[in-house]
C-alpha cells in the first residue's frame, strides 16, 4: 500500500511538473491545449489545473476565441505568485534584476567593476546591495522571492556551495556562493553566464524550438553553451563550453588565461579594442569603458579604413570560431549573444560568410547563424530562470 501511495504521489508530481512547465513556457493555453500537448487525460488535466489554481500558481486569463459553443478559458502562470532575481556578474559590471513569475521586469540595478581588479568580496557585496535595492524599489518582501540566480564568468563547480574558477579574473576556487550566502537567507543558484544566456534564449528567444543549438556569449570575454537534445551539455566538471579558450592561432596573441592564440584574444571586447589600439599605433581608443570604446570603433568604421579593417578581421575570426562550433557539434542554430555581439550585430552577414568558408559544407548548410533576441539582459534573465526551473521540476512545490 505504501508503494502504491508513493507511486501515485510521484506520478501526480510528474503530471504537475509537465503541465506547469507547459503553461509557463507556452501559455496562455486552454485545458484542451494541455490535453493535446501533454498526452494526459482530460480528467487528469482538470484535476491538476484545479490544484494549481487553488494554490495560486495558475490563473484563468480570459476566454479563448470560439466559433460557437462555450468558450474555453485561457490559463497562465500567476505573475504575483513569487518574484525571482537574476544577476549578471560580468567583467565590467554587476547587473541585478527583479522579475515577477511572468518574467516581467520589476526593478534593476547596476554596479560597475574595475576589470583589472575584480575582487570576489566586492562582487559579493554588489550582489547583496543589488538584492536589497531591487526588492526595496519594487516593494517586494524577501519571503516572496523564490530565489536568486547568478550567472558568472568562468567555470562554476557545483556542489553543496558552488565555487568559481575564472583564470582570466585570477579566481581559483572562489567560494562565491558562500560569500553571498553570508549576507542573505534567499536560496542561491549559480551557473556560468553563457549557460544562463543559453537557457534564456532557449526558453524565450532565438533558441525556441531547437533541440541542438550553441549559444555564444561575446562580451569582455567569450564563452558558449552547447545544447544537445534540449539539454545543456556540461562535461565532467561543468567546464564544457569554454569556447573562448579554444586555440584559433597557435602561438598567437597572449590571452588573459595565460595561453596564447585563444579565440578570446581576438574577438573578446577587450581584445578587439586592444587590436584597434595597436592598429592606431598605440593611440588610445576614445571612450571611458569597453562599451563606449567598442561603440567608438564601430562608429569610426564608416570613415576610417583602419577601423573598417579591424572589424573585417573580427568578423573573420568570429566566423572561424563559429565554423569550429558547427564542425564539432552539428547544431541546428548558432546564436550570438552578449553585449559585444549586440554592438557588432552589423557584422552578422560577414560572420556567416566567414563561417561558410571554414566549416564543412553539409553541417554548415544545416545550421542557421543568428543574433540573440534578448539583448544585453539575456544573462540576468537566464539567471532568473534557475530558481524557476527548480520550481517547475518540483511541480510547483517551493523549497
Amino acid at each position: 500500500m505504501e508503494l502504491v501511495r508513493a507511486t501515485n504521489r510521484g506520478l501526480r508530481l510528474r503530471n504537475r511538473s509537465t503541465l506547469l512547465t507547459k503553461v509557463f513556457l507556452d501559455g496562455p493555453l486552454t485545458r484542451q491545449d494541455l490535453v493535446r500537448s501533454s498526452g494526459l487525460s482530460q480528467p487528469a488535466v482538470s484535476n491538476v489545473v484545479g490544484d494549481l489554481i487553488d494554490e495560486g500558481l495558475v490563473v484563468e486569463a480570459g476566454a479563448a476565441s470560439s466559433d460557437g459553443g462555450r468558450p474555453s478559458m485561457m490559463l497562465r502562470v500567476a505573475p504575483g505568485f513569487a518574484a525571482v532575481i537574476g544577476v549578471d556578474v560580468g567583467e565590467t559590471r554587476v547587473r541585478v534584476e527583479l522579475f515577477d513569475l511572468a518574467m516581467t521586469l520589476l526593478a534593476s540595478s547596476e554596479y560597475p567593476l574595475d576589470p583589472a581588479r575584480t575582487e570576489p568580496a566586492a562582487v559579493a557585496g554588489h550582489v547583496l546591495a543589488g538584492i536589497d535595492a531591487v526588492t526595496a524599489r519594487a516593494g517586494v518582501a524577501a519571503a516572496d522571492v523564490l530565489g536568486v540566480g547568478i550567472g558568472v564568468s568562468g567555470v562554476v563547480e557545483q556542489g553543496a556551495q558552488a565555487v568559481v574558477h575564472a583564470q582570466a579574473l585570477g579566481w581559483d576556487r572562489v567560494p562565491l556562493q558562500r560569500l553571498i550566502a553570508d549576507g542573505t537567507d534567499l536560496p542561491l543558484h549559480l551557473d556560468n553566464g553563457a549557460k544562463t544566456l543559453g537557457q534564456a534564449e532557449m526558453w524565450f528567444g532565438a533558441g525556441r524550438g531547437a533541440r541542438h543549438a550553441v549559444f555564444a556569449l561575446v562580451g569582455s570575454g567569450v564563452g558558449a553553451a552547447v545544447v544537445t537534445n534540449g539539454i545543456t551539455y556540461r562535461g565532467a566538471s561543468s567546464s564544457a563550453g569554454e569556447w573562448g579558450h579554444t586555440t584559433l592561432v597557435y602561438g598567437g596573441r597572449a590571452c588573459r588565461c595565460g595561453a596564447r592564440g585563444c579565440l578570446e584574444a581576438y574577438v573578446g571586447a577587450e581584445a578587439i579594442i586592444d587590436r584597434y589600439r595597436e592598429a592606431r599605433r598605440g593611440r588610445p581608443v576614445p571612450g571611458d569603458d569597453e562599451e563606449s570604446q567598442l561603440a567608438a570603433l564601430v562608429d569610426a568604421a564608416a570613415t576610417s579604413a583602419t577601423a573598417r579593417r579591424v572589424l573585417d578581421e573580427t568578423a573573420g575570426y568570429l566566423g572561424a570560431g563559429v565554423a569550429n562550433l558547427i564542425n564539432l557539434f552539428n547544431p541546428e542554430r548558432v546564436v550570438l549573444g552578449g553585449w559585444a555581439a549586440v554592438a557588432l550585430g552589423d557584422l552578422l552577414p560577414a560572420i556567416r560568410a566567414a563561417a561558410g568558408r571554414q566549416a564543412l559544407r553539409q553541417p554548415y548548410e544545416q545550421a542557421s547563424i543568428q543574433l540573440g533576441r534578448l539583448g544585453v539582459d539575456a544573462v540576468a534573465l537566464g539567471a532568473a530562470t534557475l530558481p524557476i526551473a527548480r520550481l517547475l521540476a518540483s511541480g510547483g512545490v517551493r523549497d
